[in-house]
Parts: structure tokens; C-alpha cells; sequence
């Protein structure tokens, strides 16, 4: 028998319309140590988590994974961004994503578009995340210094070292976490957990071993 049960589902979150599609997967047996919420970037969906092994992976060790379909992204195309395009959305989406969800405290891994959610929710709700994996977000430029010097919440800031577009420029932001450490992945682009999905596996499951 399997050691990790995968399941899809759906979750209404306030503002999106239609509601948000989701793949979870948990341990078969025992208890869950952690909660994490997988998002994604603009191209991407929960699928890529599936295909990569990261939803295995992480049940395997131990979590209750979910990985949501982000609104107007995957199978969620039906739902509408809480916000206007442009304009940072409330960190209120995904504390009622949270909520719905049963995740908090919850460690969120976050790419690239992902970013114009989990910062605001960082910034607003940080007694709700147990870690923040930002994998170079965008919108890191939207929060001073102080606010970043403000969270406690351990983070644990990624990216691959061909990504010219967003990589330096988000850990320049990002490394005025209080509490981070930083992996630069050799030789992978933007997405560096698909070009390398061992060594982004090896990260993750050393990092939340501290949690």
C-alpha cells in the first residue's frame, strides 16, 4: 500500500466567484507534522507539483501538503482574482484559503507570480505561517525594509542562479527577512524546482526537518 494518499478537491474562498481547485496529499497513516500550501507562477499549476514529486515528497515526509490552483490559473480559470490585475491582492485570500482549508499554521512555498499573494498575507498574517519558501516572487519591491525586518516567520529564500529576471532582484529584497537562509540552485532558471527537482527536493525536506 501506498505510503501518501493523493485527492483532488475544491475550496469557495470569498471574492474568486467560482470556487478554487486544489490536489492534496497527506501520510495514510499518523498524524501530520506540518500543513503546507504549494502555489504557483503564471504558467504553472498544482499539476507541476503532482508531475515533480513535490506533493509525494513532502507527504512522505510527513506533511499535509495542498497545492491550489491559483484564481484565472489551472483549473481554477473559471474563479477571479480577489484584486485587480496590477494591484497587490489582500493577504485576506489566502487567510480565508487557510481557513477553509484547516492549513494554519502553515508553511507556504511560493514562485514567481505566487508572490503578489503570499507577501501581503506574510506582511498581515504572520502568526499564520508556521515558514515562507519564497522561490523568486514578484512584488518583493511593494515592502520596505523595515516591514521585511519586521517577520519573524523562518524563511527559506530560493532560486536558480540562470533566473536574470527575477532572482537577484527578489533576494535583494527578501534577505531583510530577520530569520532566512538562502539556496542559489546551479545552473536553473526562473522555475529552478522544475529544471532541478532533486536538489529543490533535498532543500525543502532539510529546511522544514528545523521547523
Amino acid at each position: 500500500m501506498s505510503e501518501v494518499k493523493v485527492t483532488e478537491g475544491s475550496v469557495q474562498v470569498e471574492g474568486c466567484g467560482s470556487p478554487l481547485f486544489f490536489r492534496q496529499s497527506e501520510p495514510v497513516s499518523g498524524e501530520p507534522k506540518l500543513s503546507v500550501l504549494l502555489l504557483h507562477g503564471i504558467r504553472f499549476s498544482s499539476e507541476n507539483w503532482l508531475k515533480i514529486g513535490t506533493l509525494e515528497v513532502l507527504a512522505k515526509a510527513g506533511c499535509r501538503c495542498v497545492a491550489i490552483d491559483l484564481p484565472g490559473l489551472g483549473q481554477s480559470k473559471a474563479a477571479e482574482s480577489p484584486a485587480p490585475v496590477g494591484q497587490l491582492a489582500p493577504g485576506q485570500f489566502l487567510r480565508d484559503v487557510c481557513e477553509s482549508l484547516d492549513l494554519a499554521p502553515v508553511v507556504i512555498i511560493s514562485p514567481s507570480l505566487s508572490g503578489m499573494y503570499s507577501l501581503p498575507f506574510l506582511m498581515q498574517h504572520p502568526s499564520m505561517i508556521r515558514a515562507y519558501i519564497p522561490v523568486a516572487p514578484i512584488c518583493t519591491e511593494k515592502f520596505s525594509a523595515e516591514q521585511y525586518q519586521s517577520v519573524q516567520v523562518p524563511s527559506l529564500i530560493v532560486y536558480g542562479d540562470q533566473d536574470s529576471q527575477l532572482g537577484e532582484v527578489s533576494l535583494n529584497n527578501l534577505k531583510n527577512l530577520t530569520n532566512h537562509r538562502i539556496i542559489v540552485m546551479k545552473g536553473a532558471g526562473h522555475p529552478c524546482y522544475l529544471d532541478d527537482p532533486d536538489t529543490w527536493h533535498r532543500a525543502l525536506i532539510d529546511f522544514i526537518s528545523t521547523l
